[in-house]
């Protein structure tokens, strides 16, 4: 559950997931996460339009930290970020939407020669490439439907651009475990080209009752938003959990650096998805997110793996995340 995934992304996720039916791949790949020893469930399934709007609501939680404190650094940084990427960048953005950062340097960056928005979801993706153009109109936009998490390949824009900048906003690298971001970091590696950047959101290690408080608020967003999950599988998957039954966890494991959200069974009981049933036994849990934490050094390093430096980074006063720029060797 990281603030880079942006509000407009997840809504494309909804729109097509309010069709109630799941694809084959889908209902394999629920079923085999399910079937493992320890359950789990891929956090893409977390986004039909109700899990949408549960998402903003916990962005603007007094305990959901990440969002506001990014923006800030976006805000107070701007002009420097802009100095750093200098001007007739191409702007690339993994994971396209329309929030509020991507806008910010759209405003800041000097005589940008491109944005080029890339997404897995080609309608979503063609329909925010359009709304952006309404509001930059001088803008050349150009969007590639991939999975940015492989090499592909980039439009030429003209006039030539200056470097390549990647942007990946909302410490969505904590979704990753730490070989997955590894490959990841090569791919942006690859993308940037010679003398490109990389503008990346990471979240900061902390306290961890600062950090299980954000994704356990007061209020219970966080848990409806958990739960909601199992609503989805009931409507789209033919399952039959019963919500009274388990319950929303989420803690953090210091020694693998991240927080785990769960769904706790409450109780001995069976549950049938698409004609299979599984077995829970009493605190048997399914995994739903993982949202991995890094200290400066630790992403330092990880970066500096794949040929990344880190050349500066911008933190809140009270270093709870940071925005990083990192130039490639």
């Amino acid at each position: 559950m990281n603030s880079s995934a942006d509000q407009s992304k997840k809504q494309a996720m909804a729109d097509t997931s309010e069709q109630n039916t799941a694809s084959a791949e889908e209902c394999t790949e629920i079923l085999l996460s399910l079937g493992q020893a320890r359950k789990s469930i891929h956090p893409k399934f977390f986004y039909d339009r109700a899990g949408s709007e549960l998402f903003e609501k916990i962005t603007q939680l007094p305990e959901y930290y990440l969002t506001r404190t990014e923006l800030d650094i976006m805000h107070s940084n701007a002009k420097e970020i802009a100095q750093r990427v200098g001007p007739h960048a191409s702007l690339i953005e993994f994971g396209s939407g329309s929030s509020l950062k991507i806008r910010i340097l759209l405003k800041t960056l000097d005589r940008l020669a491109a944005y080029v928005p890339v997404d897995i979801s080609r309608d979503h993706l063609f329909a925010a490439a359009k709304g952006l153009k309404k509001d930059f109109p001088w803008l050349n936009i150009l969007p590639v439907a991939a999975d940015f998490t492989q090499p592909f390949p980039l439009p030429d824009p003209q006039p030539t651009p200056l470097r390549n900048l990647i942007y990946f906003p909302g410490s969505t690298i904590g979704n990753f475990d730490r070989e997955a971001a590894r490959d990841l970091l090569r791919v942006m590696h690859h993308e940037a080209g010679d003398g490109g950047a990389l503008l990346i959101g990471v979240d900061l290690k902390k306290d961890k009752d600062v950090l299980e408080r954000a994704y356990n608020d007061r209020s219970g967003v966080t848990a409806a938003f958990n739960l909601n999950l199992l609503k989805r599988l009931n409507k789209e998957f033919a399952a039959n959990f019963d919500l009274d039954k388990f319950k929303h966890q989420a803690v953090y494991l210091p020694e693998q650096g991240c927080i785990e959200m769960r769904l706790v069974s409450l109780g001995q009981q069976e549950v049938s998805v698409a004609g299979k049933t599984f077995a829970f036994s009493a605190g048997e849990y399914i995994v739903t997110e993982h949202s991995n934490k890094y200290t400066l050094h630790e992403f330092s390093v990880l970066a500096n793996s794949v040929g990344f430096e880190v050349e500066k980074v911008w933190c809140d006063p009270a270093e709870l995340f940071s925005v990083q720029f990192c130039v490639r060797r």
